[in-house]
Parts: structure tokens; sequence; C-alpha cells
């Protein structure tokens, strides 16, 4: 950096959020700043008794065409990309009377706020982007050397205390990072214009996914190292603004990707009266369980399978309690998530510094954002999967219907059967996971080791019902699933054969529902 300090004399302010400007503007008041201003923010600062030299005084021209046309002018631009130690720069400003401009302080019309608004016309869409602002800001970045550039209200009280501490003046580090925050910023407004409009081909209806996507995210953590010791990660986005750590060890690449998992399960039971338990482990359900109390819903959910929990993640829908908690901890356990915790529960948890605790909040999550995979040479994406189908709306192809109970048991095992990885299944009960199956090769290996499993932890399996995340193509898979004790199955249906998986049923008296949805996870 070439200016170690630059005192700031001259500030060219225009913000759409004028939150915490008059404070702000005032700190700059006391170092004697002059204060350039736009329209709308001249009045407000005006309002609150500061003194403003309007942009129109100060380029000699008017606001123009509506306000489209404010701070498009070679005295503001020069003021700001004009290098300080420049002889020749300097000489053209002397030559034009192009006054310096020392900290360059705006925000963006709303873009993404407007376009986030049901039925929002294109048209407004449109007059909502913003072209005077993010060139400042780009200009002003650009020559951080001799120029500050605030894009964010959170940062203003930071640079008001520097001021404090510098009489007056920021520092190159300081402009630096504001610099690198200001391109950052500009990235995600363009990015978030260029997703909105390439879903468009003129005024219709918009796709959900458009001819560009951008992505522009703030790293939010850099994490100790990715998937495995010998890769390098870190966490973009505002992931933080959803799970908040309470205690524990800096969370890991996998320890995010679980918690992640963990919450997409526990939102498909966000509107679930009693209290629900799900273990999870490698992002994948292991036991979930249903109940008056989260002990009690712990103790059907550990029993599914008492060897996955170790190491493993544990989610709750209410806040803990300290019976729940005492259970838990006879445990060794990476993660524990809940909406909350009371003060004896969480002095209770933090005892174990080996554990991670995590507050989420459910209303923070946009369950709308697309989904993303990488592959190599680009990405794919997709919109969420955020289908749960109701059995009870679902075709019965056998002769038996499933009764009421059942009908309960697979609406419960659909929610948990979705979030397993394909091939997925799990017999359940109307409350509780009884054994799991997923991430085999094929259809009928999963129920194998469902079965399997069970029958080593002496679980059993009769008057249970199976779901299947996808179709059954084979009538092996309803054997397999009578034979166990199963009662009933939901599933996509769709396959070439489903006339013999539908006889096969019969043949056991199951009862049998199509869904016609499928829930691949890979």
């Amino acid at each position: 950096m070439k200016n170690d300090k630059v005192v700031i004399r001259r500030a060219l302010i225009g913000v759409w959020d004028k939150a915490g400007l008059a404070d702000f503007a005032r700190a700059l008041e006391r170092y004697g700043v002059e204060i350039v201003s736009t329209g709308g923010t001249a009045a407000a600062l005006e309002a609150a008794g500061m003194k403003v030299r309007t942009v129109e005084n100060f380029t000699g021209l008017p606001e123009m065409l509506d306000g489209r046309v404010k701070t498009l002018h070679p005295k503001i631009h020069g003021g700001i990309l004009a290098r300080r130690d420049d002889e020749n720069h300097q000489r053209q400003m002397q030559q034009h009377r192009i006054e310096p401009i020392d900290l360059v302080v705006v925000n963006f019309y709303p873009f993404e706020k407007t376009v986030a608004a049901a039925h929002v016309r294109l048209a407004d869409a449109i007059e909502n982007i913003d072209i005077g602002g993010p060139t400042l800001v780009r200009a002003a970045a650009k020559n951080h050397d001799d120029v500050a550039v605030v894009v964010d209200v959170a940062d203003y009280a930071k640079i008001a205390a520097e001021l404090d501490a510098n009489q007056g003046a920021i520092t190159a580090d300081t402009r630096w990072r504001l610099a690198r925050k200001a391109f950052a910023r500009v990235a995600a407004y363009d990015a978030a214009i260029s997703n909105y409009l390439g879903a468009h081909t003129g005024d219709r209806d918009a796709p959900a996914l458009g001819e560009s996507f951008s992505l522009s995210l703030e790293r939010e953590q850099a994490l100790r190292y990715g998937e495995n010791p010998h890769q390098t990660g870190a966490l973009y986005g505002r992931f933080h603004e959803i799970a908040h750590q309470l205690h524990g060890k800096e969370l890991s690449f996998n320890n995010v990707v679980d918690i992640s998992s963990a919450m997409n399960l526990m939102l498909e039971f966000e509107d679930e009266p009693n209290a629900v338990v799900a273990i999870l482990k490698h992002n994948t359900p292991c036991g979930v369980g249903v109940a008056d109390t989260l002990k009690a819903a712990w103790d059907k959910a550990f029993a599914t399978d008492p060897d996955s929990p170790f190491g493993g993640i544990i989610i709750t829908n209410r806040p803990w309690d300290m019976e729940f908690a005492r259970a838990v901890n006879e445990l060794f356990t990476e993660v524990l998530i809940g909406p909350s915790y009371p003060d004896d529960v969480i002095a209770f948890l933090r005892k174990n510094k080996n554990r991670r605790v995590i507050t989420f909040d459910a209303k923070a999550i946009d369950r709308n954002e697309p989904d993303l995979k990488k592959v190599l040479g680009g990405l794919l994406v997709q919109t969420p999967d955020l289908t749960i189908e109701d059995p009870r709306k679902g075709k019965v192809v056998t002769r038996r219907a499933p009764t009421d109970a059942e009908m309960r048991a697979l609406t419960f095992g659909i929610k948990v059967c979705k979030h397993i990885k394909s091939n997925a299944i799990a017999f359940v009960a109307e409350d509780r996971t009884l054994a799991v199956g997923g991430g085999a090769t094929s259809r009928i290996d999963p129920v194998y080791a469902a079965r399997e499993k069970a029958a080593r932890l002496k679980v059993a399996l009769e008057g249970s019902v199976l779901v299947s995340e996808a179709l059954f193509p084979l009538p092996d898979g309803p054997t397999l699933a009578a034979e166990a004790g199963a009662t009933a199955i939901a599933q996509p249906g769709g396959s070439l054969r489903d006339d013999k998986v539908i006889e096969a049923a019969d043949k056991f008296g199951l009862a049998m529902v199509f869904t016609g949805v499928r829930h691949f996870r890979h």
C-alpha cells in the first residue's frame, strides 16, 4: 500500500438502506469531513440536522432522467479514481476543477428484495437494478490506495472507531479489507441480477432455472481441513445464521454436512406436536423416534440401531431437557442440535469439551434454495426436493387397503426414508424406525441388510410397514418384507413388472400404495 493512512476530508454518501446513517455521518462531521450526497440520502441527512453538499452542486449538473443519472459524471469519478501521488492525475484534476473524494459510502437499490416478493413484475425488477451505485463502489475499491469504500451498514461503527483512533484517518489494512468486501458485494449483486434475468424470456412467468447461474458467497469459516485431512476446506454463505454453535471444538467439513442433513430431516416434522428425536451418522438417519417426551423419543430412535449413534449427530424438534440430556450424555456424540437449551442443560452439556452443541433456527432456512452438486467441469443445479407425499392420496393397488394405523406408519416412514441414501428402505412403526437400509447398489440389498440387522439386534419387524424411496422392480421386495413381518408397503410404483410386484403383495396379504413420487438421494 502506498499510503498507510488516508485522512478523510470529503465523503460521497448515497444509500438506499438508511439504517445507522445519521450516526455515521455525525462521526464524519466530528473530523470536519465534507459530505456530498444524492437526493434521498441528502434529504435524510439534512432532516437529521447535518450540512450536506448536493451532487448537483458538486458536478454543476442536476439529477436527470427520473434520477437514473446522478453520480455518473467525470467530477465524481475523477475525484474517486485519481491517484494522489500521480502528478499528471493531479494536474488534470486542477485543470478540470475536480475535487478529491476520500470515502464512498454506498448501498444498492434492493434488487434481491424486490425479486423475492411474490408476483413481482419484470419491469419492477429491472427498475431496481442499480447502475450508479455499483459503478461508484468499483471505482472506489479499485483506487483503495487512496480511497475507502463502505458497502455494509454493519461496518459503520468499526469505521467510526477507526476514525477516532487515527484522528480522522483510515488505515491501509482497513481500506484493503473494505475494497475486497466491496468487490464481493458487487459480484453478489450482479449474480442476483444475472440469475433472475437469465430465467426470463420476455415478460413471462420465470422458469425455475435459467440460462445462467452464478454464485457469490462470502467465506464464513476456514475449516481445519476438508472431507479428509489432506484436503483444504472452507464454509461459504450464511450457514451460521441458521446453525449457531454454543459449545465445543470448531466445526469440521463433515460436521457441517451432517448438521445440514439433520436439519433437513427435522424440517419434515415441523408440524409434529410430539417430541421428535433423530440420530444421524454420515448424513444418513439411523434412528428416528416420536413420543410425548424427548427421552421416550430418544429411546425409540436409539433402539433402531444402538451401534451407529456412537460419534453421531442428534437433533430434536424441542428444547432439550435435563432427563434427555443425561440419557444422551451416556454416549459419545459429535454434535447435539436443538432449537434451544435451558441454562442448566447447556451447563451440563458443556462439561464434555469434545462435543459440539448447536442451536438451529428453522425460520432462517430458505427451503427454496437450489440444490447444487459439483461435477467435473461444471455444476448440476436443481430445485430442492420439498415434496412429501401423503400415502392416503396414493393409489391402493392391492386387494387390501392399508388400515388407518398402517397409513400413519407409512406417512412417518416416507418422511424418514426420503433422507436415507439410495437405494433406501425403512421398516417403521407409527412412531419409530425399526430398521433402515440404504446406500446399496441394488433395490433388494437394503431389505436384506435391514432384516439382518433387526434380527441381530432383536428388533421385531412383525406388524411393521415398509417404505421404499423408489420403485420395487421385482416381486422379491414385497416377498422379503412380508417374510420379515411387514403388513403394508408404500413405494412410487412404475416398474415394468408392477403386476408381478402387486401379485406378490396380494399373495402375502400385504396392503400396498403407489405414491407416484420417488426420492433419489445419491
